[in-house]
């Protein structure tokens, strides 16, 4: 079973090496990951096989739930991790500050505005805010730096435009992550989405890309796929018009693939729509 572990652990950890490299070989210039993915070796590996030179790449990783009181200690991880001298942004990979003595506590001293006051970088943003975590934080007197980027999940099925509307307001840039959705999602069978990539002669993965992109968000998909990555980032020269806008924004059903269960704290709060 230990050598059954260890193939799997190899194999998904060359799979990222690899599909970083052909990420970087097919233009794309940001590469997402985090601590808690436990595979930013394998991205730095995959950034230094690609040959792009590390100043034209946009490196965002993200501090893990049970680092929020060892800040530098998670930054300085990742680094070593990623064998970079530093990241383009850094995020809070979640709104709970986990005691890592027990997993499914919260610290009852800290939450994450007291993370957010480390100095750690420049470019520093939050992931998984909700619009009620966003008002705590910017409204803590403590709060000196809005955060730059909100990294959340944005998908026609789960398109969030009032937490949308108030990042813009406040000036908080959006990503959008699991931005295809997933394979259970309802957009894997939905006729309309299919309809509108059928008569586009592009990809329902593209379709939702574009969808993203122009509502004004940055999109990360992910794929260890080389012919997925590739057409993946074959947006140029086309787009989507204002009615196929509004039809994939007007999906009637609702799905989120990141649920909040399995954080000591809730962290999402159906105020997003």
């Amino acid at each position: 079973m230990a050598d059954q572990w260890t193939k799997q652990t190899f194999t998904l950890n060359t799979e990222v090496r690899q599909a970083v490299k052909a990420a970087l070989d097919a233009g794309y210039r940001h590469i997402d990951t985090a601590l808690a993915y436990g595979n930013e070796h394998e991205v730095g590996q995959g950034i230094k096989d690609s040959g792009v030179p590390r100043d034209q790449i946009w490196l965002t990783t993200k501090l893990d739930n049970p680092w929020h009181k060892r800040v530098e200690e998670g930054i300085t991880s990742s680094l070593k991790s990623l064998e970079t001298d530093y990241v383009d942004l850094y995020l809070m990979h979640w709104p709970s500050s986990t005691d890592p003595d027990d997993l499914k506590k919260h610290y009852p001293d800290w939450n994450f505005v007291d993370t957010c006051k480390y100095p750690t970088l420049h470019y520093i943003g939050v992931s998984n805010f909700a619009i009620k975590n966003l008002e705590i934080l910017l409204k803590d007197e403590s709060c000196k730096t809005v955060p730059a980027v909100n990294q959340v999940e944005l998908h026609p099925n789960n398109p969030s435009p009032k937490l949308i509307d108030y990042c813009k307001e406040k000036g908080i840039h959006a990503t959008a992550y699991s931005c295809l959705g997933s394979t259970n999602s309802p957009l894997a069978k939905d006729q309309t989405l299919q309809k509108i990539a059928d008569s586009k002669g592009k990809s329902t993965a593209q379709v939702l890309l574009m969808w993203g992109l122009q509502r004004g968000t940055s999109v990360i998909p992910k794929s260890v796929t080389e012919s997925r990555i590739q057409g993946n980032f074959q947006l140029d020269g086309w787009s989507l018009t204002d009615d196929e806008m509004k039809q994939l924004s007007s999906l009637p059903d609702r799905f989120k693939v990141c649920q909040d269960g399995w954080l000591p704290v809730r962290v999402f709060f159906g105020d997003d729509e």
